[in-house]
């Protein structure tokens, strides 16, 4: 879901209707286009490179529809979710959550499908139904963290025939899916079936389930690091609805997003007790298509917003959607909520933000430790009809300011002239946050997402796999990430180069005679030497240039340090990278860190053994030179002295 084009867009995962629906009921047809929420991205200018990329949100039938589900979910029976009841025994798939909303975008959890299962990084979407990999038939995909699946090398998995409940191919052969994004982004490809597996920290046992198999996709999902997106929103295709088809979970899922600065988290597809101080919102699925909340009030430094609480009911209400960054709020809500806050920060300087193009609100002079934001930052209170109070603390509506220390910005926004309340994931950083769709209520509990489990006295112990499965095809990654997000990987890891591509909307003949001003401007872009900047690949794309980037240590350093390879990644992940306008618009993508490369005993002292050698011949040659003239020096010693009246031989006097 993504935000008003009228607005910025931040988010680089968001959601909007979809354009070309899969599967087609045989009982009854879709919503009209007039009942669709579309929230559109402004244009990419310049070089912002900060458009969106929009994934697709499912209407969903109320549960006293007569619709059936269809024949591409397993099994093709009719929808039971709403007639199904937790049980305490049922289990559960505990997941770990991967990478940071505000730096990649998204949040990533592994699945494995196949057998022998193969491994993807999904990214996780609350306002998309339909979880797709890119397939090895695929021409048209993107370099991805992963390797495309490949059906053939899967003993379990099944094309989804074509039927009367779904979009078929050309051939009539084989139900397809087709997903158009906003931004020229889309995705298509065929439907498949196959065992769906969750790691072995999960109880629960791998699955059969459908899924889409790309052959294209194109724009941010193209160039994106993951592999496909997972969905988790409401229709006959989520992985959510059809595992609960199936009865092996029960009608919930929890998303728990890690705090600032430190990213990843953890999920649980399925039930799970919630805390005794947990608090709860009304969802209600006939309001809205979305996951949704009853939102009343909003309160800054205990003081309530003077606002009428019909002001956050417009259109579709409030929704929460894990596909979006930031916050954005109705005009009149943003207006009240920003002065408010404004109020309470006398001790603080406003400033300019970090980029020119946008007009953020920032303040300077806060400190650069998180746990202290509080005490110069005021409280925020959400209040939900029930009374129950989710209070929010900085870390939930502030970021940091990417150029000056100690800085921080506001990451609610004006929703343009739209009046839906639109909260996406940093409202709910460092909250454990369950999707009862069961009982139609979402619950917030505020906690440290690294230690989850621990909070919750959940073992993390791994559950015994299915015979025919391994632990060394199915291992998981760690639960819960304890560091920031892993653009390098964690220790003092010794980077030997850095890799990227990038891609600007000029023509190759164009670009190439103002290459080597290219070079010198990302120098200076990413703070190091022109000499450490290197251009490894430069050819056309239809109108459009690819050039891939290598960044070497500088000067007669061995590696990159840490920090500076963080720094580099980081800009071109926040799209920080600003260039003239004369090369038009562009994005980097596919970055990628490869360590220094161990040496071998010749290549780390070769120098020291030939100085060594040299200096021992010079030392020899000298050593040999001395002895030659010490020798000739004694062959050519002067005649002997003979007493002046010793007899010599009489020697003939030479003519002159």
């Amino acid at each position: 879901m993504a935000r008003p084009r009228q607005q910025r867009s931040r988010c680089s995962t968001a959601a909007i209707v979809v354009l070309c629906f899969i599967v087609v009921s045989s009982s009854s047809s879709e919503p009209e286009d007039s009942d669709s929420f579309i929230l559109r991205s402004p244009l990419a200018g310049g070089g912002s490179n900060r458009h969106a990329m929009f994934f697709p949100l499912f209407l969903y039938p109320a549960p006293n529809s007569s619709r059936s589900s269809s024949s591409a979910s397993p099994g093709g029976r009719n929808s039971r979710r709403y007639i199904l009841r937790s049980d305490s025994h049922r289990p559960n798939a505990r997941m770990a959550l991967h990478d940071d909303l505000l730096l990649n975008g998204y949040y990533t959890t592994r699945l494995w499908i196949g057998s022998p299962p193969q491994k993807f990084a999904l990214i996780v979407d609350t306002g998309s139904t339909v979880t797709y990999v890119p397939c090895s038939t695929c021409e048209q995909c993107g370099k991805h963290q992963d390797p495309k699946f490949q059906p053939e090398l899967s003993s379990t998995y099944q094309p989804v025939k074509c039927n009367p409940s779904c979009n078929c191919d050309s051939d009539r052969v084989q139900c397809v899916y087709d997903r158009q994004y906003a931004e020229m982004s889309s995705s298509s490809g065929v439907l498949g079936e196959d065992i769906i597996s969750f790691g072995s920290q999960s109880e629960l046992s791998p699955q059969r389930a459908v899924f889409g198999c790309e052959n294209v996709e194109t724009g941010d999902l193209y160039s994106q690091h993951a592999d496909g997106i997972m969905g988790l929103g409401r229709g006959d295709l989520s992985i959510v609805d059809q595992l609960v088809d199936r009865g092996v979970i029960s009608d919930s899922f929890s998303l728990c997003y890690g705090g600032m600065d430190v990213g990843g988290g953890a999920m649980v597809l399925g039930g799970i007790s919630p805390p005794a101080d947990m608090v709860f919102s009304k969802s209600d699925p006939v309001r809205s298509p979305y996951y949704n909340i009853e939102l009343k009030e909003i309160h800054v430094a205990g003081k309530a917003l003077p606002l009428n609480p019909r002001v956050f009911d417009g259109k579709h209400g409030t929704v929460l959607d894990s596909g979006t960054t930031y916050a954005y709020l109705p005009e009149a809500v943003f207006v009240a909520f920003k002065d408010s806050i404004m109020k309470e920060l006398h001790s603080l300087k406003k400033i300019r933000g970090p980029d020119p193009s946008y007009h953020d609100i920032c303040f300077s002079g806060a400190g650069s430790d998180v746990s202290q934001l509080s005490k110069t930052f005021p409280t925020v209170d959400m209040v939900f009809g029930s009374g129950q109070k989710l209070s929010l603390s900085p870390e939930n509506y502030l970021f940091r300011h990417s150029k000056v220390q100690g800085a921080y910005c506001l990451g609610i926004f004006q929703n343009g002239k739209d009046p839906t309340t639109l909260l996406g994931g940093i409202i709910v950083r460092n909250t454990f946050v369950m999707y009862d769709r069961e009982h139609e209520k979402i619950g917030f509990w505020k906690t440290n997402c690294s230690d989850l489990w621990e909070r919750l006295n959940v073992s993390t112990a791994p559950s015994p796999l299915p015979s025919n499965r391994t632990n060394s095809t199915m291992e998981p990654p760690a639960f819960a990430p304890a560091g920031p997000p892993q653009y390098v990987p964690p220790g003092e890891m010794k980077v030997g180069v850095i890799t990227f591509s990038m891609s600007l909307n000029v023509k190759y003949s164009d670009l190439k005679p103002s290459i080597t001003d290219l070079v010198q401007y990302m120098a200076r872009e990413l703070d190091v030497n022109a000499s450490q900047v290197h251009v490894l690949d430069f050819k056309s794309k239809g109108n459009d240039s690819l050039i891939r980037w290598a960044i070497s240590p500088a000067g007669s350093a061995e590696y990159i340090s840490n920090t500076s390879a963080m720094s580099i990644i980081t800009q071109l992940a926040e799209n920080r990278v600003h260039l003239p306008e004369t090369y038009g618009s562009y994005k980097f993508f596919d970055w990628n860190i490869e360590a220094q490369s161990k040496r071998s005993w010749w290549q780390q002292y070769h120098y020291i053994l030939i100085g060594a050698i040299l200096v021992t011949l010079v030392l020899g040659l000298s050593v040999t030179g001395a002895w030659f003239v010490w020798k000739r020096r004694q062959q050519q010693s002067p005649i002997a002295y003979k007493p002046v009246d010793s007899v010599v031989p009489e020697q003939e006097m030479q003519p002159l």
